[in-house]
């Protein structure tokens, strides 16, 4: 038997052979080496449930057998080609897509990552409409290539010393502790008259889209209040600007929909996801009208984009979805976690705000004034490690726990995670 490899020879492996941002959780931490379902099992056997799902990726379980076995299926018989040839899982996929995309939205570009559909959407939203600029919000995160990461509003993210010139950010709707210093409902959504007159100084004729996300996930879990995105999408249609929702997190299930937008029946002009399209198998996908898509006619490919193998695991990871009807038990799971969390927050003080929808939640960790309290998070965190739960960590001051574990886990894992981050919070 092999004898386990230890954290500190990773570690040192990683000091010497990698990219410093490159970075990890915990001062003491594991070495996972496999996944069964909402489970993860390090070098030492031992088990964690996993209520981050790589965030958000494994929605449908680590290593679920139908979707591992469709990927093993196409591997024996094709693993990879191009675009330039033709093969059935692309066009079967972008077929289905369109099926469970909202509206009108039925045309499809396939890339590998969430970062590179981001890229696309705003390239094809600036072919569409003949302009360059973008409007973002604050504390949004959209992706580490470059106009992705121009459109990062997320100060932790937004590490490009020499971002484009041609973006814009309005303040993000946290009602919950507003930026603009207002409040709702009397506020009359001030943050979108922002977001107006952040329009208007750049001039609606050189805004190609406004770009976010439905619910913020790294900047914290940030849920609009209800109205916000039909307040942007009339904004966009009066100035004739195009729509781009980024549901690399949301998207799948998440929020208990398979897209987070159908919460507000809003339909963006463009979309885009990837992570648990394919369940940890990389692919993503831009899906647009037609009107928008036919834009974009010259030569454009992405070589692992349309893979056939990550192509055939997004099929069956959809038809797990649709079966076991995880939508629904995303949002049944998750009221029954969003209850106990504020349960828990009238017990303690130093937990606040509990926020999401689906199986997309968040609560604040603050100190005794209600600021921000990044230590005593980093504390929770390595408590609920060393008791057998992986939590994530997200927002603007790194203190918001952030729970997105996958979708199939029972309500008995909700009982225990809370009983665990009781006892982390409380633990002295």
């Amino acid at each position: 038997m092999n004898t386990p490899v230890s954290a500190e020879e990773l570690l040192a492996l990683k000091a010497a052979y990698l990219v410093p941002c490159v970075y990890h959780f915990y001062k003491r931490p594991p070495v996972m080496v496999a996944g069964e379902g909402a489970y993860l099992i390090d070098s030492e056997g031992r088990r964690y449930l996993d209520c981050y799902s790589g965030v958000t990726v494994t929605s449908a379980g680590h290593g679920n057998p139908e979707i591992v076995d469709a990927a093993i299926n196409q591997l024996r018989r094709l693993q990879h080609t191009t675009t330039i040839y033709l093969t059935e899982p692309m066009f079967r996929l972008a077929e289905r897509l369109a099926t469970i995309a909202p509206g009108s939205l039925d045309r499809t570009f396939f890339c590998a990552s969430g970062s590179e559909a981001n890229e696309a959407a705003i390239l094809l939203a600036t072919l569409a409409t003949g302009r360059r600029g973008v409007i973002a919000l604050t504390d949004s995160l959209h992706g580490r290539t470059k106009w992705a990461m121009s459109a990062t509003g997320l100060p932790m993210w937004r590490t490009d010393a020499f971002p484009l010139d041609d973006v814009r950010f309005a303040p993000h709707p946290f009602c919950a502790c507003c930026p603009v210093g207002a409040s709702f409902p009397t506020c009359d959504y001030a943050c979108v008259a922002r977001m107006d007159a952040c329009i208007r100084e750049m001039g609606p004729e050189n805004i190609a889209a406004i770009i976010a996300e439905p619910i913020q996930g790294n900047g914290g879990i940030i849920v609009p209040p209800d109205g916000y995105w039909r307040r942007v999408r009339e904004l966009c249609d009066r100035h004739a600007i195009l729509l781009i929702f980024d549901e690399v997190q949301t998207a799948m299930n998440r929020t208990g929909r398979w897209f987070a937008s159908e919460h507000w029946d809003v339909v963006p002009d463009i979309v885009t996801m990837a992570k648990a399209l394919g369940n940890g198998f990389p692919v993503a996908a831009v899906i647009a009208t037609s009107a928008v898509a036919q834009a974009y006619t010259r030569p454009g490919a992405a070589t692992f984009g349309a893979n056939p193998v990550a192509c055939a695991a997004a099929l069956a990871a959809i038809a797990y979805h649709e079966r076991e009807r995880l939508g629904e038990r995303a949002r049944r799971l998750g009221a029954i976690l969003r209850d106990g969390l504020d349960q828990l927050a009238l017990r303690c003080p130093c937990l606040t705000r509990v926020r999401g929808k689906g199986l997309m939640i968040a609560a604040d960790v603050v100190d005794e004034s209600g600021a921000a309290d990044p230590v005593r998070c980093d504390a929770v965190l390595e408590r609920l490690k060393d008791d057998g739960f992986l939590v994530g960590k997200t927002g603007r001051g790194r203190n918001t726990l952030t729970f997105m574990p996958p979708l199939i886990i029972e309500e008995a894992d909700v009982g225990r995670l809370l009983d665990a981050l009781d006892a982390a919070i409380n633990r002295r």
